[in-house]
């Protein structure tokens, strides 16, 4: 509380208003928080398992309906007997997957997951490839739980499927808007939709083996069913090169089932001590559930011959919902339940890629593999760009895609199960590397986990090459490359900036000539800002510019320039090609021709809002201010006026002025009606009126003459007549005192490898200079404010110095 109290009064210090943009944001977020509001939660056990395992538990709710999308069309029924060997299949895989990252979270508890054990195994360059395959997982992933989640809404309510795009990218939006604002993923609400759909589906299982065992459950019949896949033949050979083809593709459509495995292994630092071992249990404990749902699911869709719909929905899981439970009250009751719960862990399953994608592009981009701007958190302590980048990009994808889930599943697990390769393989070199108890028996698991999940990605790239997964293989060439690329840009300024840091800084450069060019393109306020601007650096001469492309335009400001009679001389060059940069670098190259003569270049520019100022800019000033820039002994400076806010600014102090001079005008009319009746009223033997009435004194004490004001428009200042102020004329040699005046003069000047803050104050006896080492700006210190400075006096060149006097502020600026 004291922290944001004090974040308050700064910026209420600063009296900057608001600008639209932050007070819309402010609106629609909250009040910003600051970096003590960071918190960290431990996670017990079950709530760990409530939290991060919904993105993998709720895999299993379009896993085997994407088998049967593979299969149902090539050998029709057939496909409902070859679905429990696809299901054992993919469950193998996943018990190796599982097998290794049960070994990752014991050895790496720090964040990171996969990311971290290629980088620290293979280098921070081959662990680029992970870190691709992640950050595609997590963008897809979006897509694919969302659409999921609404083919689940529109299972339980057929009228909203025409709307599933819609509903879709309506969710992503608010699951943005949500973590924008802060959503916790640790909070106990996010583990109800796992508990609610486990229980749910295993409900659905178990009733189902019951009523099988009895012999009272029902079967559909897909020829019947309309708007389901068609069914294909099933009289080809079981070894044809077709049925292969088909069951690679089956498989690898299965593969999908397995996503979100590593999301414990990414969180490990957010559990209890032991976090490792704790940890394990929690991802033991969801393989177990995991691999429940699959069979299970799987098994209910081979006794009632569920069939996936071209359209999405109902599910497969819906209509297995609907035979087990039947159509009476109490079934529709279970069915909408489980679709609500299927709904619930899908949404909450696509949520967790907001909360991982953000931290890992945090962690590549510490590593100086992506843009540094992804580390930096926003207005609430989360990491807003990356949420938004996620978000563009998933709803791109569902766009593009028509939020289909079976379209978006082969970009789905190329990036899953690369990273699964890569982390079992990693995993297999720490285990040769370390040699530690039992080290033989892990490396063979995690190796064959790494042989097995690479197998399937060459699986996916093959057989959905052309269905999608050339987009994945694309971006793999693309985005490794460009991102050792980055890594070297920001390797190579390291290494010059290191260089510099260990060689003593050369001694500040001393000209025996500082000339500064204002370039002018127009007389405005802009214009008078830089030339007050160039006259406050003091420089040994200053020229007006004007490059000549239009010369009606050149006599009109030729003409404003000379009625104005600014002091400085305007020079204008003709600039016939229009190569305005080239032509502001020769005038600069000529002016340096002398070594002993420093070229500083000042550029006016309007400044207007981020949008508009797009529209309004060429950048012509940032162009001009590059090439400058690459001149030895020159410099560029942009000075943006703000027009609009001046101009406000000015029309107030205008009107305030014209209001003291109609107040000042109306007393002196006032007193001269007064003497007036005065003298009116004056007694026949000349005496004087009696004294006015007390209350009337007191009317007549109130008036106060206006402050007179100095030539600058300050105040004059007189010394302070507050017991213990020493004037600042009566200081004239060392020792301690408590001085108070008005701000003249604020500059920072560069000290060795420091910066010096230097006031200057007056109280209208004489000025004393104030230097606050190590500070560039203090609240509040800004010209015309009234302060108070104690401590130790100095005299420099005849004139007091303070050296960090405790200050305190009397008046704010004028």
């Amino acid at each position: 509380m004291a922290t944001r109290k004090a974040v308050g009064l700064l910026d209420r210090s600063a009296g900057l208003p608001d600008t639209f943009w932050y007070s819309t944001k402010r609106r629609l977020l909250g009040p910003p928080l600051v970096n003590q509001d960071l918190g960290e939660q431990r996670l017990s056990n079950p709530l760990a398992l409530g939290v991060l395992s919904p993105d993998g538990i709720s895999s299993s709710a379009y896993g085997t309906e994407e088998i049967l999308i593979a299969l149902v069309p090539a050998v029709g029924l057939a496909a409902f007997s070859l679905l429990l060997p696809m299901t054992l299949v993919v469950l193998l895989v996943m018990v190796l997957v599982l097998l290794s990252y049960r070994e990752i979270v014991m050895v790496y508890i720090r964040p990171g997951g996969s990311y971290v054990v290629a980088r620290e195994n293979f280098g921070p360059r081959i662990a680029q490839v992970c870190a691709v395959a992640l950050l595609i997982d997590y963008v897809v992933t979006v897509a694919v739980q969302t659409s999921a989640g609404t083919a689940a809404v529109a299972s339980a309510i057929p009228a909203l499927g025409p709307y599933k795009l819609e509903i879709t990218v309506g969710v992503v939006v608010l699951m943005a808007f949500g973590n924008l604002r802060g959503l916790k993923e640790a909070g106990r609400s996010f583990a109800v939709p796992t508990y609610l759909f486990s229980a749910a589906v295993i409900l659905m299982i178990v009733v189902g083996l019951i009523r099988d065992l009895m012999g009272n459950l029902g079967q559909l019949d897909p020829a019947t069913l309309h708007g389901a896949y068609h069914l294909g033949s099933s009289t080809e050979g079981l070894i044809s090169g077709a049925l292969i083809f088909t069951l690679l593709r089956a498989f690898a459509n299965g593969g999908a089932s397995l996503t979100g495995i590593e999301a414990v292994s990414d969180a490990v630092g957010a559990f209890r001590p032991p976090e490792g071992r704790n940890a394990r249990k929690v991802l033991m404990t969801e393989g177990a559930i995991l691999g429940i749902l699959i069979a299970g699911i799987s098994w209910l869709a081979f006794r009632t011959h569920a069939t996936p719909y071209t359209a999405g929905y109902p599910t497969v899981l819906a209509q297995e919902a609907q035979v087990v439970f039947g159509s009476g009250f109490f079934g529709k009751a279970f069915f909408y339940l489980l679709q609500l719960a299927t709904m619930l862990i899908l949404y909450t399953g696509a949520n967790t890629s907001f909360n991982g994608f953000p931290f890992l592009t945090s962690y590549v981009a510490g590593d100086s593999f992506l843009p540094r701007w992804l580390l930096k958190r926003g207005h609430r302590l989360v990491f807003s760009n990356a949420i938004i980048l996620l978000t563009i990009v998933s709803v791109a994808l569902i766009i593009i895609k028509d939020a289909d889930v079976n379209s978006l599943v082969p970009l789905y697990a190329i990036g899953v199960f690369t990273a699964f390769s890569m982390a079992g393989f990693g995993m297999a070199k720490y285990q040769s590397k370390h040699r530690t108890p039992g080290w033989r028996r892990r490396q063979v698991i995690n190796f064959s986990a790494g042989v097995t999940t690479a197998l399937v990605v060459a699986v996916f790239a093959i057989v959905k090459f052309t269905e999608g997964a050339w987009v994945v293989v694309v971006l793999f060439a693309i985005l490794v490359p460009a991102l050792i690329r980055m890594n070297r840009e920001y390797a190579a300024e390291g290494e010059v900036l290191e260089t510099i840091a260990e060689n003593q800084p050369p001694p500040p450069p001393h000209y025996a000539r500082r000339t500064i060019f204002v370039f002018v393109d127009s007389f405005d306020l802009a214009t008078l800002a830089a030339l007050r601007y160039a006259r406050s650096l003091r420089p040994t001469s200053i020229r007006a510019v004007h490059f000549v492309i239009d010369s009606v335009r050149a006599d009109k400001l030729r003409e404003k320039w000379t009625r104005a009679d600014r002091g400085v001389t305007l020079d204008f060059i003709d600039v016939a090609d229009r190569r305005l940069t080239r032509a502001a670098a020769e005038l600069v190259e000529r002016e340096i021709a002398d070594p002993g003569t420093h070229v500083t270049v000042v550029l006016p520019r309007r400044s207007y809002s981020a949008l508009l100022g797009r529209l309004l800019h060429d950048r012509t000033a940032d162009k001009i201010a590059a090439v400058v820039s690459r001149i030895p002994r020159s410099a560029a400076t942009i000075i943006p006026y703000d027009v609009e806010s001046r101009v406000q600014v000015l029309q107030e102090r205008q009107a305030a002025k014209m209001a003291a001079a109609s107040a000042d005008t109306a007393d002196q009319q006032t007193r001269t009606e007064e003497a007036e009746v005065a003298d009116k009223h004056a007694t026949p033997n000349g005496d004087k009126p009696p004294p006015p009435s007390p209350a009337k004194a007191r009317g007549l004490l109130k008036r106060r003459e206006p402050e007179p004001c100095g030539p600058d428009g300050l105040p004059l200042e007189v010394p302070s007549q507050v017991p213990g102020i020493s004037s600042i004329g009566s200081l004239t040699s060392p020792g301690r005192a408590v001085v108070e005046g008005r701000i003249r003069v604020v500059e920072i000047k560069p000290v060795e490898r420091n910066s010096v803050l230097a006031c200057e104050i007056s109280d209208g006896t004489g000025t004393l200079t104030a230097l606050f080492y190590g500070r560039s700006h203090i609240p509040g210190i800004v010209c015309s404010a009234r302060v108070r400075f104690k401590g130790s006096v100095g005299i420099k060149d005849g004139h007091p110095v303070m050296i960090n006097p405790a200050y305190e502020l009397i008046f704010p600026a004028v």
